[in-house]
């Protein structure tokens, strides 16, 4: 009995320890990393139902033909690994060389352009709903980056519904998410404990909430009618920019440089939190690669050198600013980290893009790596259009992981009090 007892403590802790696994960012030679759905290239949530294929590419602009090789691992709803074997998730074999690539045709900056398409001649499919992390190697077997995406399956309707805040403190500031869960003739065993629930903001992982419990049951629904337990930082309209004419200047692009690249300069931004709430359409921080002179722009798009610039008071030396948007997967490091020019007073930055429509704003990140909330640049207004996402996850009683069998979406754009 004694040994028993030692063995099940010893499983607790190990489930309790299971490490939660996060993206690796790309280097700085990796660029333009999308998912593809069908012909529509997915800055978006990368999130497919199950059977569909599933397509991500990305360039590498050193341009030597460098092999790649993947692997695919499946995981629970709070991203610790699953206890399923390979073989029950995937039909196949993975950790194979990416054979769908090109280089590039007629640009100034040379990159090679891969294309990895799940199902393939290797790995035959996906065959479960739930999280997966899609893994890159090199040849010398080091991990290059990784990203996360998931396979759903519709059992489950999701309604949603965006809401002003009822905190007179937020009212003017946040908005509040209020959605049910229809199970249909699906019995759910102890949704307080199997049923997981994810609310995404702007297709962004990292701005997520996660472990909301249902407060109503009422047939075959369950309800969620929070307020601040379920309420975002409204944020304010992405900014944008287009170069699919890189030669060219237009109503974001200042002025244009030739050097051994194409440099476009971007007006100066100015901060936005102390300004009247002006309704500018975006595409809710994602890109999309576009160009007038490529008749394939996914290896004839020119790579071009984007100057940003922000007028902002120079901030305490704990604090940064930094660009932030999809086009990196929203990721902030020493790349995306704008530097204060003291004789224009100006924040200043030069990045290196695919031709394209971008969405992107500025935020201050403190030494901690902590990211200001309340959006002290662009400023929060409830009006603003965002998008949401639902994600609902359910272990089965004896099940081994977590499916995900519910997808819903909901934009602010149809927002009430």
């Amino acid at each position: 009995m004694k040994y028993l007892f030692s063995v099940f403590f010893l499983c607790i802790t190990i489930c309790n320890t299971a490490q939660v696994v996060e993206e690796t960012p790309e280097p700085a030679y990796i660029k333009t990393i999308q998912f593809i759905s069908g012909s529509e290239d997915l800055g978006k949530l990368p999130i497919f139902q199950l059977g569909n294929a599933v397509q991500i590419s990305f360039d590498d602009i050193i341009g030597d033909e460098r092999d790649y090789f993947y692997k695919i691992t499946h995981h629970n709803a709070d991203w610790t690994p699953s206890n399923l074997k390979k073989s029950e998730y995937l039909r196949g074999m993975d950790n194979v060389r990416i054979l769908n690539f090109e280089n590039s045709v007629a640009t100034l900056q040379l990159y090679t352009h891969y294309q990895l398409g799940i199902p393939n001649n290797f790995t035959k499919g996906l065959l479960k709903t739930g999280n997966y992390l899609l893994s890159i190697y090199d040849e010398d077997e080091e991990l290059v980056f990784s990203r996360k995406f998931m396979i759903f399956s519709p059992t489950f309707n999701v309604g949603a519904q965006v809401k002003r805040s009822r905190d007179l403190k937020h009212i003017n500031t946040k908005q509040t998410m209020r959605f049910f869960i229809d199970t249909g003739e699906q019995i759910i065993i102890n949704p307080k404990v199997n049923l997981h629930t994810v609310i995404i903001q702007n297709n962004n992982l990292k701005n997520s909430l996660l472990g909301i419990q249902p407060q109503y049951t009422i047939g075959s629904k369950l309800e969620y009618r929070y307020d601040q337990e379920t309420a975002f930082w409204a944020g304010n309209e992405y900014l944008n920019f287009e170069n699919k004419d890189v030669r060219s200047a237009n109503n974001a692009i200042r002025s244009v440089e030739f050097k051994s690249l194409y440099h476009n300069y971007l007006y100066t931004d100015l901060p936005r939190y102390d300004k009247p709430y002006t309704y500018n359409p975006d595409i809710n921080g994602n890109f999309l690669i576009n160009s007038i002179q490529a008749r394939t722009v996914t290896t004839e798009a020119e790579y071009v050198w984007i100057h940003f610039s922000l007028a902002y008071p120079k901030l305490q030396e704990d604090q940064s600013i930094h660009i932030y948007g999809n086009f990196n997967n929203y990721t902030i490091n020493d790349d995306t980290k704008l530097t204060y020019n003291p004789k224009s007073r100006r924040y200043e930055l030069p990045y290196l893009l695919k031709q394209g429509f971008y969405n992107y704003k500025y935020i201050i990140v403190n030494e901690d790596g902590s990211i200001d909330d309340q959006n002290n640049i662009s400023g929060n207004f409830w009006q603003t259009e965002n998008e949401y996402q639902f994600l609902v996850y359910y272990r089965r009683p004896g099940g081994r992981f977590d499916e995900l069998l519910g997808y819903g979406q909901a934009n602010s754009s149809n927002i009430t009090n």
